[in-house]
């Protein structure tokens, strides 16, 4: 059986070296991931291509919420594609959705366009499309390398009915990346029930930051964890998901 590429998603430079470390194929690069995930900056892009020869795959989302964008976010949306394709990213994860969650067509044109050349990936907004296999052909007919999904439920082992449909939907006119709750203990059945050569996962630890420590009642990240923690991606989790995906024949 062929391997089944890794993606690490990751929020710092830190977290892609570790990726890197465990095995990882290919790294997704963010900012904020407590809030799913915002546009990194172009500091953690430079110094990720400077280290390492993984494709960065680069997330280019203004705000948390939603993904409905008015048209001064999709201009600053479009000035970080430019940026990021800049600082060298080998592709771009976006998305954009009308108020009713179909694929804002418009937006995601325009934004695919500044991309150039580069891979561009629709993420887990497609999960909130009311009609994911229009939401797919739409996805097509624009150009994009790539869909994130749990199959539109909370995660992809639940979602991998319709993750299986949608790999036979697309007939490799685009590809199927299945991400949302997968861990070391399910990833193959998600492998071996959707038909997809590829995973996406995060695979974080906590570590500490004692800094704050002497000022306790202090806090920097109202609604957010403790400022003494952050999460950080832990090489041996990376490991354990690489090695629950290498081929039987290979194992020691």
């Amino acid at each position: 059986m062929p391997d089944v590429l890794v993606e690490i998603c990751c929020g710092s430079l830190e977290d892609v070296l570790a990726a890197r470390e465990g095995g990882a194929d290919r790294v997704e690069l963010c900012a904020a991931l407590c809030v799913g995930g915002l546009t990194p900056s172009a500091g953690a892009i430079l110094e990720s291509k400077a280290r390492l020869r993984l494709p960065v795959m680069v997330m280019v989302r203004p705000r948390a919420a939603g993904f409905r964008y008015c048209d001064s976010e999709v201009a600053v949306m479009e000035r970080d594609v430019l940026a990021a394709v800049a600082s060298g990213a080998d592709g771009i994860v976006l998305g954009a959705l009308r108020d009713h969650g179909s694929i804002d067509g418009a937006a995601c044109r325009r934004l695919r366009s500044a991309a150039g050349d580069r891979q561009v990936v629709f993420h887990r907004a497609f999960d909130l499309t009311p009609d994911p296999f229009r939401a797919l052909e739409e996805l097509i007919d624009l150009g994009f390398t790539r869909v994130l999904t749990s199959g539109q439920r909370t995660s992809a082992v639940l979602g991998a009915p319709t993750l299986r449909r949608l790999v036979e939907a697309a007939r490799d006119r685009i590809e199927i990346l299945p991400g949302g709750g997968i861990r070391p203990h399910n990833v193959r059945q998600v492998v071996d029930e959707t038909g997809c050569r590829q995973v996406h996962l995060s695979a974080f630890g906590t570590e500490a930051d004692p800094s704050t420590a002497s000022r306790p009642e202090l806090t920097f990240l109202a609604d957010h964890p403790p400022a003494d923690q952050y999460a950080r991606t832990d090489v041996a989790k990376v490991r354990e998901i690489v090695r629950a995906l290498r081929p039987v024949s290979s194992r020691s």
